[in-house]
């Protein structure tokens, strides 16, 4: 454990050479971080301590970005990938001078703060990404880093570079380690994403003691192997290598950059300098004060900011803000050469959407004969992706099985970033990240696979729903009625799970039309992503003029068919492909005389959200006799049927067979539906 080394100058000191001045503020940043760790009594200070000298390098010799304006669209972007860091990135966001106040470091962690325990985008200005789930950062950064090259092949011009930003990102051990990373690496060497630079901060240290009790491999030739510009470094707190690392890969053309940097945990910390101990848990009182004394900090106040630390960050700040001036006046210069496309960026930069695209939305007649509704969804972004130039995305491996493929919209590759078909592999984990960097750069995308990997992808579903990001999950082979490939690809428990998902919309439309308005209200959609869960199998288009419009889709569940007047009747509820067994079973009770409504409720969420009344109106208490219909776990129906209906689901896994037979044995057949309708009809008349 070295001592005194990197020490603090004398705090009263009036002129400061460079080289103090780094120091300084240096230990500014890991000060800030060890006394909010230590107020909150929670957290994890080694990272902070370990990793202050390169990033104070990136960020006051190397990012552009403007405080004032923290969305500047051609601000570089950071990552902390390594979430529980998250006092390193709170302490420059203040010292910088973003929205952060000292007051907000003070309240690390607590309730309703700016600074809670792993990096929250939605709660303060500076963080380009929600993470803390390791591997998950990483992920993103390289969808930014997707935006960026596409963003850049879209509106630069001659002379004209609006888009030319870097994305930056602090990783570790952790995060080299969680699968996701690795899949989300691959594809950025493949891609040749230039403009991403990644810091390893390779400590050697995860929460259980050494790394190398685990992770012995040798992580820089899998870099290089995946195609990354690797450099190592001995020592990251010897800031003329880490300076001359960042300039080698903002240099480098072709390859996307890796610098792994071996750093300390803990650094200062006579007794927990290297340790596990120092990773999340605060230091304690007396190691604390042991620390400053051995870097030469004053024990008193805590939270202290030397003025010459915080005018030094503060400059840096002012700096950004004369960049995005002098990039102002190239953006003036744009719009007087190219009118056309200047339009397009401001509406990028307004996150609007062209006036008129829903014009381009197809409609579908029963005469156009069945119709899976993956293939609707194929022809509905076939039609609108000419009207909306952010709308981007492709699918893992499935683009033939998902009919997710934009026709003449060109492939998005190495050398060639201006296509609008991703090709992620077979990467699922990695697809949702990407996808989840890709939409907070403001861009609209998609990305598909079966529904039963949705599994895979979990964790950036999750991600997306609390950031609110705008990604378009589209999931197909939505059931067991995918048939013969059987219970490992036939998803069971799925929809009730990702349904527990707050401010995700999950919509799983009936027909064509259905899927076609699924569509308009994923792509208009407020607040979160969207998961469009579509069918294999061909599904019959709903003869409109004789049951409702599917414009009902918009408020999650609507009234299909009635032939209940005031009777209380039976009410049979459904979505997807179970809806039109609905109406089989809804005309056959018609037919003996029976009361019965059919409900299509392809989306619980819109309902949700729809007042009272509505819901009512749609669900009236009158109906007690309640009949939910769907291929899939019925947990969670309870809440629509009531104590007394019965839900036609799926208890147990599936069965490789013709879906036809698979429906037979499961009980999806109208005899059945029309039967269970029946005994509901009899228990609530006696």
């Amino acid at each position: 454990m070295p001592t005194q080394t990197g020490a603090s100058p004398s705090l009263n000191a009036g002129n400061l050479k460079p080289a103090e001045l780094d120091q300084l503020c240096i230990n500014t940043i890991r000060f800030l971080s060890v006394d909010a760790v230590e107020k909150a009594n929670s957290g994890h200070p080694g990272l902070p301590m370990g990793a202050a000298a390169m990033a104070y390098v990136l960020w006051t010799k190397f990012m552009k970005y403007n405080p004032r304006h923290p969305e500047w669209q051609n601000r570089d972007r950071f990552v902390l990938s390594a979430g529980h860091g998250c006092m390193l990135l709170y302490s420059l966001l203040f010292l910088t001078g973003y929205d952060i106040s000292l007051d907000d470091i003070k309240q690390f962690r607590q309730w309703g703060s700016k600074t809670p325990g792993h990096p929250e985008r939605l709660l303060a200005s500076g963080i380009e990404t929600t993470t803390g789930p390791l591997g998950q950062g990483f992920g993103n950064g390289v969808g930014m880093a997707i935006a960026g090259k596409y963003l850049a092949a879209h509106f630069n011009q001659p002379g004209h570079d609006l888009i030319d930003y870097k994305v930056y990102a602090l990783t570790s051990d952790g995060d080299m380690m969680e699968g996701v990373s690795s899949e989300a690496a691959s594809l950025a060497g493949h891609l040749g994403l230039d403009n991403l630079v990644y810091l390893y901060d390779n400590n050697h240290v995860t929460l259980e003691g050494p790394a190398e009790v685990a992770f012995s491999e040798d992580t820089g030739k899998r870099f290089e192997s995946y195609g990354w510009f690797v450099q190592n470094l001995e020592d990251g707190n010897d800031l003329p290598s880490v300076e001359k690392a960042l300039q080698a890969a903002q240099a480098e053309r072709g390859r996307p950059s890796l610098i792994i940097v071996r750093t300390h945990i803990g650094y200062g910390s006579p007794n927990k300098h290297d340790s596990y101990t120092a990773h999340g848990n605060p230091l304690g009182k007396e190691e604390v004060k042991l620390t400053k004394e051995n870097l030469g900090w004053p024990l008193e106040p805590a939270f202290y900011v030397p003025p010459a630390a915080l005018a030094h960050f503060r400059a840096v700040g002012d700096r950004g803000a004369q960049l995005e001036e002098q990039w102002n006046g190239q953006v003036v210069s744009y719009r007087k050469a190219h009118a056309g496309l200047s339009a397009e960026w401001d509406r990028y930069v307004r996150g609007e959407l062209t006036k008129g695209w829903q014009a381009k939305i197809p409609g579908f007649n029963p005469p156009d004969g069945p119709l899976a509704t993956r293939q609707a969804s194929g022809k509905v972004l076939n039609a609108i992706a000419p009207e909306l130039p952010t709308l981007i995305g492709g699918s893992a491996d499935l683009n033939p099985s998902t009919d997710t493929y934009l026709k003449g919209m060109g492939d998005f590759q190495k050398g060639s970033h201006g296509g609008r078909n991703l090709h992620f592999g077979i990467r699922e984990h990695a697809m949702g990240a990407i996808l989840n960097g890709l939409a907070v750069s403001g861009l609209v995308p998609y990305g598909a696979t079966f529904f039963n990997f949705s599994d895979y992808m979990r964790p950036t579903i999750r991600l997306a729903a609390l950031m609110k990001a705008h990604s378009i999950f589209v999931y197909t082979h939505d059931s067991i009625f995918l048939g013969e490939d059987g219970p490992t690809h036939q998803p069971i428990e799925q929809i009730p799970s990702l349904r527990a998902i707050p401010n995700l919309c999950l919509i799983r439309p009936a027909d064509a039309n259905e899927t076609a308005i699924a569509w308009r209200v994923a792509i208009e959609h407020q607040g979160g992503p969207v998961a469009l869960v579509l069918t294999r199998q061909k599904l019959p288009v709903i003869d409109r003029a004789q049951y409702a419009s599917a414009e009902g889709l918009e408020k999650g569940a609507y009234v299909l068919a009635d032939a209940s007047g005031k009777e209380p009747g039976v009410l049979l509820i459904a979505s997807g492909s179970e809806v039109s067994l609905a109406l089989e079973a809804f005309e056959q009770l018609k037919q003996e005389g029976r009361a019965a409504r059919v409900v299509s409720m392809p989306s619980w969420d819109l309902f949700a959200q729809q007042p009272q009344n509505y819901q009512e109106d749609v669900l009236p208490p009158r109906f007690t006799a309640r009949l939910a219909i769907e291929a899939a776990s019925p947990f969670g129906w309870e809440r629509y049927i009531g104590p007394q209906g019965k839900v036609i689901g799926v208890n147990r896994f599936g069965a490789s067979a013709p879906y036809q037979v698979i429906a037979e044995h499961f009980g999806f057949t109208k005899a059945n539906v029309v039967s269970k309708a029946r005994e509901l009809l009899a228990s609530v008349s006696r």
